[in-house]
């Protein structure tokens, strides 16, 4: 499990710096101006993006309740918790019901995944919504048991990053990381460097942009030399890139939290940004930091031709440091007077810590009962849930000098508008049922200003996955790509123009009809096999009746084979393959031709190949029809492309006979 910053060696009692006291923007007038030019970080806000949460049953090779949990292995509770403050999930389309009580308002308490791409979709939207510039993927130690789940975060952080218009940088953090001088260089030419080819992928100064967050910290995670260090931060920038490092909080006087003798690996650095979680609490500590650290480290970079990017940031809900924004604001008003062109959120999505400025529970009423959490109002002030990056995008508008230098906080915790969500669709019915297909119905929701569209989803578990979604004037939706005589439950959503979701409707469950023999799946729990799989993703899952476990063949090893025994010759007519429900599973074509056998050994060619689209609004499902007459124990589905994934996949291999 990745270690947080907040375990970091907090700061030792700050005391002023000789000289430094009471000093303003004039006397360092000449650190207002970076050492480069505005690119994709400086003269930009940059949050710190961790993207490490995971569900059970959200496919991540985790496999656990990753970050959420103490325990990732069981289901999070209040005695299981591993979280400081409880995210507000309404905006996203995919949830995991939890083990807390309700929220307040009697609602699951269900939490989202980072693996999902939809949820990173949701993040990256707000990004640009509320006017970030930049994320910060944190990549810890990548070498352990989280390094696929990571790897694989970064290619959906990327997506999110090209379908949003936001951009995206590696921040490495080299806590507890043994080998990191040789294998940080390993990861970034194996892994990381493709995706600095992105259109998305920060550069700065024409180079793409690398951040080192750790080096010199006076703690026991980080003992590497200055020698090491420096032979790091060198080697990137032999490969042409733009090194950002994430120091200590007093980096340049090279104590307290610093060790001694790392002055040459700092001054190396293209950008340094030095850490302030734990060092700062109140608008108090802002002003000293601002006097006895923001205005000399400016004067120092400014000598060395440095550009800098302090933290910013919101304070810990649990800490109760937030007053209601005054304390995030009075931090962007001291970098404002100082001519800071460059900021760091600490951070976007920091649930653990409770240091998010992403959408938060925003009263009791959104919070588990009997957990114990805190929500924005802890004050006594009512709060958005989106008040922290509405406060971001403003003060990144005064830094950026698009509105006035002002200490007097503009933004308002809550603000007028469309604020209010719809209410939830009343009385969700089931209005007709088929072998494949489920159509509800249910009475319109209100809003205040106007109802935008329904979410229809379907649940696996406790896991809510969205199947479709009807228009504002409609108010009946039929689900197609079922299994016939299968037992389904769904719920609605209604949305509004202001991108806020209503509570759900209640919950109905239906069981689709038998429809004769051919609604009967013959493969299933037969006894299957394949030509390779990696991992847990053994053949068997694709025979389980489980559409969130699947097959997976050895990668980059086409063709590969996967096929069933059907105990005895019959006719078939029908295969219907699927990927599980998640939209996390984006669309893909998978190439597939179909084989024949009475004894397991020799096959004939029933069906030719042909690409078939496996598309997650639509179920995730694919129909292969075999000609009529079609006889065969021995069913065999030969793989020999995936646009998704260099590998044959199926979540339920599924096959039908003849009527």
């Amino acid at each position: 499990m990745g270690v947080t910053r907040r375990t970091v060696l907090q700061a030792a009692t700050v005391t002023g710096v000789a000289g430094s006291v009471g000093l303003g923007r004039t006397a360092f007038a000449a650190a207002a101006t970076a050492a480069s030019a505005p690119g994709d970080v400086v003269g930009k806000v940059t949050v710190g993006y961790q993207g490490w949460f995971a569900c059970a049953g959200d496919g991540a090779p985790i496999n656990g309740w990753w970050h959420w949990a103490r325990n990732w292995g069981q289901t999070p509770s209040v005695s299981n918790s591993a979280i400081v403050a409880w995210p507000d999930s309404r905006d996203y389309p995919t949830t995991y019901r939890t083990a807390f009580g309700n929220l307040g308002n009697g609602q699951p308490a269900a939490l989202f995944s980072s693996y999902d791409q939809s949820t990173v979709d949701v993040h990256f939207r707000w990004m640009k919504q509320y006017g970030i510039d930049t994320a910060a993927l944190q990549r810890f130690n990548p070498t352990g048991g989280e390094g696929p789940t990571r790897d694989a975060m970064a290619g959906k952080v990327r997506s999110a990053a090209e379908s949003q218009g936001v951009k995206f940088y590696v921040m490495y953090d080299v806590s507890d990381w043994t080998a990191m001088q040789t294998e940080i260089k390993a990861d970034w030419t194996n892994k990381m460097r493709q995706h600095a080819g992105s259109s998305a992928y920060a550069r700065q100064n024409g180079k793409p942009v690398v951040c080192v967050w750790g080096f010199g910290f006076n703690d026991g995670q980080r003992p590497f030399t200055p020698d090491a260090c420096l032979d790091v931060v060198n080697w990137f920038k032999q490969q042409g890139c733009y090194v950002i490092g994430g120091v200590p909080t007093w980096w340049r006087t090279g104590d307290r939290d610093s060790r001694p003798g790392f002055s040459a690996v700092y001054h190396a650095f293209d950008m340094l940004s030095p850490w302030m979680v734990g060092r700062i609490g109140n608008v108090s500590d802002a002003d000293n930091f601002y006097n006895v650290a923001t205005m000399p480290d400016l004067a120092e970079c400014a000598a060395w031709g440095i550009d800098y990017q302090p933290c910013v940031l919101p304070g810990g809900v649990g800490d109760r440091q937030r007053a209601h924004g005054d304390f995030m604001w009075r931090q962007f008003y001291n970098m404002s007077r100082a001519g800071v062109a460059s900021v760091y959120i600490s951070m976007f999505d920091e649930y653990n810590e409770g240091n998010q400025i992403a959408k938060t529970a925003e009263s009791q009423v959104w919070v588990p009962t009997g957990s114990g959490l805190l929500a924005l109002d802890e004050d006594g002030t009512a709060c958005s849930s989106d008040y922290y990056l509405r406060l971001t995008g403003d003060g990144g508008r005064m830094l950026k000098g698009q509105i006035a230098v002002t200490a007097v906080r503009p933004t308002p915790p809550v603000t007028g508008g469309d604020t209010v969500p719809p209410t939830a669709p009343g009385n969700l019915r089931v209005t007709a049922v088929a072998d494949t297909s489920v159509t509800l119905a249910w009475n319109a929701s209100v809003d205040n200003v106007g109802v935008v569209g329904y979410r229809v989803r379907r649940f696996v578990g406790a896991t809510a996955t969205p199947v479709g979604t009807a228009a504002a004037n409609a108010t009946t939706f039929t689900v197609t790509g079922l299994i016939a005589s299968t037992s389904y439950t769904f719920d609605v959503q209604a949305l509004d123009a202001a991108g806020s979701v209503s509570a759900p409707s209640s919950q109905v469950m239906t069981t689709t009809s038998i429809g004769g023999s051919s609604s009967v799946n013959v493969a299933l729990n037969r006894p299957v096999s394949a030509g390779s799989y990696t991992q847990s993703y053994a053949p068997g899952n694709a025979v389980d009746g489980n559409a969130n476990t699947y097959w997976e063949s050895a990668n980059s090893a086409f063709p590969q084979w996967l096929q069933v025994d059907l105990g005895s010759a019959i006719g078939v007519r029908r295969v219907v393959l699927t990927l599980p429900p998640a939209a996390a599973w984006a669309t893909r074509s998978q190439t597939v031709s179909v084989q024949g056998s009475a004894d397991g050994v020799s096959f004939g060619q029933l069906l030719g190949s042909a690409a078939y689209t496996f598309d997650p609004s639509s179920g995730n499902t694919a129909i292969l029809s075999l000609p009529a007459g079609t006889t065969t124990r021995h069913l065999r589905l030969v793989f020999t492309a995936n646009t998704g994934w260099p590998a044959g996949q199926v979540a339920e291999f599924r096959v039908f006979g003849a009527a």
